[in-house]
């Protein structure tokens, strides 16, 4: 696993060893942030579960202003700090580490943010929930963008949010939110 472009290109990442954890594949990441290439600069960017890193690392690389990284495993933020050391990416002003499950960093964290990753583990269930709480709490900037990643697509009817494109790569299905456009 490697950073794909920007600042850090090619930069490889420590990632989990064994079948539990599912990073996304170089592939994915290099899509997803090709979608995202214009919003990534100077973006706030928040990774709800971070995993190793890969995915704010990229957004990082890439000119995010400040990333946001939440897992609530002790042994994810031990690989996410380890790649935060090789890169000599210092946890502080850009960088804030947090270890909360997903919906608890939502009640923590404070501000807009114009990219929220959100990668669960694929059991989990409770998309729509935390896509609500995230709408309830204003913490989506007027033009930013919820990109959930999954193994299904996401189809959750979330009041202030539209889903506005959906890609699959591989196993991922990438489901794109932004805030509802008000009619003229």
């Amino acid at each position: 696993m490697r950073i794909i472009g920007g600042k850090y290109k090619s930069r490889v990442l420590a990632e989990f060893q064994g079948e539990a954890v599912r990073p996304t594949s170089d592939r994915a990441r290099e899509a997803l942030f090709n979608i995202l290439a214009l919003k990534t600069r100077e973006a706030r960017v928040l990774d709800l579960f971070c995993g190793s890193g890969a995915l704010g690392l990229e957004a990082y690389s890439r000119g995010a202003s400040e990333v946001v990284f939440n897992d609530l495993s002790k042994d994810s933020l031990a690989i996410l700090k380890k790649n935060l050391t090789a890169l000599k990416a210092l946890i502080g002003k850009e960088i804030k580490v947090l270890n909360y499950d997903g919906l608890s960093c939502l009640e923590v964290v404070k501000g807009e943010f114009d990219i929220i990753l959100i990668d669960p583990p694929y059991k989990y269930e409770q998309g729509a929930v935390l896509l609500d709480r995230l709408v309830k709490r204003g913490l989506l900037s007027k033009s930013g963008v919820i990109v959930y990643e999954w193994d299904k697509p996401l189809n959750a009817q979330i009041s202030g949010l539209e889903c506005y494109d959906e890609r699959k790569y591989g196993k991922a299905y990438f489901t794109f939110f932004r805030k509802q456009q008000e009619e003229k």
